[in-house]
């Protein structure tokens, strides 16, 4: 393994992907079983095991959720400005070991503080790692948009095992022979601090081969200042678990932090525009854009983690093409199996697609991720019409609702997270990637507000009854959604304007 290749040596690869590329995307694979893992256990587990009601489940699972990528803006920051890439991606990997293992101990009674260490953890973890995916490339590399969709397949696969196998345990309908009946929720959040533990040793141990990239900021600065600085913000990144515990463990606390955060970072990011030039700016209020089109499609999209969970288990058949499967497990990972099934493919389109001269814009890519949104929440909304008396039905018909919604994904998603790495200037990549995933904090918190409306209205009913409010709450979404799409159409090319030389 080659270990003093500069980054424009590392830029000037040959063929579709880069090699560091492939080491990055088995480290965020086994990341994302955890994450994945333990979002997919989040709402069942407070409404099974912690008895909340649906609503306030709801609530809690966008408050909780919102925190995870709220926290992303802050671990971007504290990278670009004192540990670089590499550090705190390892300092969030440590943490978020740790609060697996406190889950893995009592998850009831340690519910509030695994979760928060795994907060602050995420945020440290995951901007930074998509970061260095978009330093492998030159900004004018066309193979970038193909990189970023392998790289997202990865993330899926990790989703893809994690979000069937830790719920499907926690629940007995997996491994009930080989897990007591009384350790089978200590055995589902197990599973993700073993896996936390494989995607960090995978990035220490290829690491080397990223040359330059991600190393700390700090090179020009005294050793002293250097050491104090990063002491600093191991100290204070563990003092917050304890008022995160107490924000997510209150949800009015996450309402009045989500209504600082946002206008707060777009401060900074105004203070940070000052010193760039007009070109450079005009690129960063077409990243806004996108994030603000994001926050839509992420707080109808997440309804995943609450109250399709709900749906899942309570209105839909054990079912897939005659297989048995858990509905829960379907719903947290469906969309991730089509996703690896589809991205590499989707990203290869792309590719031929620029070769002839006729891909579509970031911005009409965005848009047209709206329209396959809606489209897949139009078949949630119809499984209502294949319902039996007991208020169940076809899962079949709400697995292909996923399967459309996932090519609405492969649309924004990675494809986002590519633009925001060739919209930002150099000095404001980790942050611009933090608010990135900002906006999808903002989405989680409005899916949890949007679910628990849907609980609310459904409460003390029939499981039929339950039913029908949901899949007309979910018709409701689809059309928001066909109206969200086709405004980001209609807008393409003022934001294509804005954008300027980045496709």
């Amino acid at each position: 393994m080659e270990t003093n290749q500069t980054i424009a040596q590392i830029q000037d690869f040959k063929g579709k992907y880069p090699k560091q590329l492939w080491y990055l995307f088995f480290s965020e694979m086994w990341e994302r079983f955890s994450f994945y893992g333990m979002r997919g256990m989040l709402y069942y587990f407070m409404v099974h095991e912690l008895f909340m009601k649906d609503t306030d489940a709801n609530l809690q699972y966008g408050a909780t959720q919102a925190w995870v990528y709220a926290f992303t803006f802050i671990g971007g920051l504290f990278a670009d400005k004192i540990f670089g890439f590499r550090k705190s991606l390892f300092w969030g990997g440590l943490l978020m070991i740790v609060g697996s293992i406190i889950l893995t101990i009592d998850p009831k009674q340690f519910f509030f503080l695994g979760v928060s260490f795994n907060i602050v953890g995420t945020g440290f973890f995951k901007p930074n790692i998509s970061s260095m995916v978009g330093k492998l490339y030159r900004d004018d590399d066309n193979r970038r948009d193909a990189g970023f969709s392998l790289f997202y397949a990865g993330v899926n696969l990790g989703a893809l095992i994690g979000g069937y196998i830790c719920i499907a345990v926690g629940k007995s309908e997996l491994w009930a022979n080989i897990v007591p009946e009384n350790l089978r929720w200590n055995a589902a959040f197990g599973f993700a601090s073993v896996v936390m533990i494989l995607s960090l040793l995978t990035f220490t141990q290829t690491q080397k081969s990223l040359g330059e990239i991600g190393l700390s900021p700090l090179l020009n600065v005294t050793p002293n200042k250097k050491r104090i600085l990063e002491w600093s913000t191991y100290i204070g990144s563990i003092l917050i678990v304890p008022i995160i515990i107490v924000m997510v463990s209150n949800t009015q606390y996450t309402d009045y932090f989500m209504y600082a955060i946002g206008p707060i970072s777009i401060l900074y990011l105004l203070y940070e525009m000052k010193g760039f030039s007009v070109a450079e700016n005009k690129k960063l209020i077409a990243a806004l854009i996108f994030m603000l089109f994001s926050i839509v499609f992420w707080a109808f999209f997440e309804q995943s983690g609450g109250s399709l969970s709900a749906f899942a288990a309570d209105n839909l058949n054990n079912t897939v093409l005659g297989i048995k499967l858990d509905p829960n497990g379907v719903n947290n990972s469906a969309n991730s199996l089509f996703v690896i099934v589809f991205a590499a493919l989707v990203g290869i389109v792309w590719l031929w697609m620029a070769k002839k001269k006729i891909e579509p814009n970031t911005v009409v890519k965005f848009g047209l991720g709206f329209l396959f949104l809606a489209g897949g929440f139009w078949v949630f909304y119809y499984t209502k019409f294949f319902a039996g008396s007991d208020g169940k039905t076809s899962l079949d018909l709400f697995t292909f609702g996923w399967f459309i919604i996932t090519f609405g994904e492969l649309c924004l998603s990675p494809i986002g997270m590519s633009a925001m790495t060739k919209l930002s200037p150099q000095k404001t990549q980790a942050v611009i990637m933090g608010m990135w995933f900002l906006a999808s904090a903002y989405g989680q918190y409005f899916a949890g507000l949007l679910g628990a409306n849907i609980a609310e209205a459904s409460e003390n009913s029939s499981n039929l009854e339950k039913l029908n409010v949901y899949a007309d709450g979910y018709e409701q979404l689809a059309i928001y959604a066909l109206i969200a799409g086709v405004v980001l159409i209609l807008i393409s090319p003022l934001v294509k304007k804005l954008m300027q030389d980045v496709k």
